[in-house]
């Protein structure tokens, strides 16, 4: 079994035991969601901490997500507990790259693959060795974003 969803398990345990409700509804729905993933398919799986790892990273997006919708809808109140909830999830993730790693990293792939000057045709090319470098460090939408302005000038 994975370390990570065994983690998960004896966190959610100390967290019903110590009264917390915010980390204990988020681990539970943390580890729902894994179950999820693990029973959808043809056949059911045992997820890689990898995989778990992948699970946390699209929980935590939707959460901030959601905190930004509630607070455009104008519930704060909402809002603050998606926040927390992604808080709780984000102790679980690896940390996250800000944004002069991504564009250093984002540079020296380039430079790597050779692709400065063939604008944005070399998009998919550099995403493909960008994607499982960055995989649960840092947000999908910012990596594409940076690719984008360093490929368009």
């Amino acid at each position: 079994m994975s370390e990570l969803k065994d983690r998960l398990r004896t966190d959610l345990t100390a967290a019903i035991k110590g009264r917390d409700q915010v980390r204990s509804s988020t681990l539970r729905m943390v580890l729902s969601a894994i179950t999820n993933v693990e029973v959808s398919g043809k056949q059911a799986r045992e997820l890689s901490d990898e995989d778990v790892l992948g699970v946390l990273t699209s929980e935590a997006k939707k959460r901030r997500e959601a905190a930004e919708a509630f607070d455009e809808g104008g519930r704060a109140e909402s809002a603050e507990k998606e926040r927390a909830e992604a808080e709780v999830i984000a102790g679980y993730l690896p940390a996250q790259m800000d944004e002069a790693e991504i564009r250093d990293l984002v540079t020296a792939t380039i430079a790597d693959l050779g692709v400065a000057g063939d604008g944005m045709r070399a998009m998919g090319r550099v995403m493909g060795v960008l994607t499982p470098r960055t995989k649960g460090r840092a947000d999908g939408g910012a990596v594409a974003a940076e690719v984008r302005r360093q490929l368009g000038s």
